[in-house]
């Protein structure tokens, strides 16, 4: 082909016919465009490459977001169960990463994701975060919920947590030296004003985690807790009416740690729980489901470890799935509340 041939391709439609094809081009978290200014969307996807914040394993989950892009171009489609196509109905980015110049520095980086995620709530645009460690949950929520916080009018969020883990362990001052760490958030949070735990359900606890009286921190602040053997006996359907029933009206942060999932599900997270059953990813699924029609100002996704991830990338591809879940919750609440969705 010559020069004057290659010319006469229409090369901005032959861009526009590859768009649908997720090995095609470069990649951002669900196809979607890059813009990493806070007012340039109504949600944004945002990468937390951070993993300084519990030491006590292992340290891989800054990869966590380049392993989600890389993956998450394959699913950018509608929402089956509930009949819209999120991409349609809300401007939806990829916000980039946070710059976390001094990453190995848990509590200055946990100051720097804090400040960075503001500048989004101040604009009102509503947060996906994909990282990291769960140390990165502590410093969303105070961006986006509690006091002086536009996202909900100063009131702190109820939080539906999924975990293997409580994540409050207030009796401890560090953990490994870190005070804001990935053991801590769901405690300072609470007692700090960003969370009401009595309108929180700490959701997949496992039985065989830590010592007899593990969970008493968390009841201590007010959170219910739901362990597996709960869900076991009762099934998700009943767990999650539980769950909605407790949030109420309250406005709502989740946080997934991938670690919940069964590790058939999620082999490759940072603290793997073997021996007792976990979540499988289809429940998990309906109770995030099971959510839609609350005000969900944001939600993150955490503990993904690519380097230790089966060979077809499932715990990746179902981090995934769940930031797919938490987009199409906020874009359905969002577009139902728009003037001409409303009765006249």
């Amino acid at each position: 082909m010559s020069l004057t041939e290659a010319d006469t391709v229409d090369w901005a439609a032959a861009r526009k016919e590859m768009e649908r094809w997720y090995w095609w081009g470069i990649p951002t978290f669900f196809r979607a465009p890059w813009d990493e200014e806070p007012g340039g969307s109504e949600i944004a996807v945002l990468g937390v490459p951070h993993s300084s914040g519990n030491g006590s394993t292992e340290r891989d989950q800054h990869l966590g977001p380049r392993a989600v892009r890389h993956v998450s171009a394959l699913y950018r489609r509608g929402h089956g169960r509930f009949g819209f196509v999120p991409w349609d109905v809300c401007k939806i980015v990829d916000a980039g990463d946070v710059p976390l110049p001094e990453a190995m520095v848990n509590d200055t980086s946990v100051r720097h994701i804090e400040l960075y995620a503001k500048r989004f709530a101040a604009a009102g645009t509503r947060l996906v975060s994909i990282g990291g460690d769960h140390s990165i949950t502590g410093p969303l929520l105070k961006a986006v919920a509690g006091p002086g916080s536009p996202m909900t009018d100063g009131k702190p969020v109820a939080l539906v947590h999924f975990d293997s883990h409580t994540d409050s362990y207030h009796h401890l001052p560090h953990w490994l030296g870190n005070r804001r760490s990935a053991a801590h958030w769901s405690s300072y949070t609470a007692t700090e004003g960003n969370v009401d735990p009595t309108r929180s359900s700490q959701i997949g606890i496992r039985p065989n985690v830590g010592t007899p009286g593990s969970r008493n921190t968390s009841e201590e602040l007010g959170y219910r807790v739901i362990g597996m053997d709960e869900i076991e006996r009762d099934g998700w359907e009943k767990v999650a009416s539980q769950v909605r029933d407790r949030v109420g009206d309250a406005p709502v942060y989740v946080t997934f740690d991938l670690d919940v999932l069964d590790p058939a599900d999620g082999p490759g997270v940072s603290n793997i729980e073997p021996g007792y059953p976990g979540l499988r990813i289809g429940d998990a699924v309906r109770i995030l489901q099971s959510l839609r029609g609350l005000n969900i100002v944001g939600g993150d996704i955490v503990c993904l470890m690519p380097t230790k991830d089966s060979p077809n990338q499932i715990t990746a591809m179902n981090a995934m799935v769940v930031a797919f879940e938490m987009i199409c919750l906020m874009a359905d609440r969002m577009r139902t509340d728009k003037p001409e969705h409303k009765p006249a």
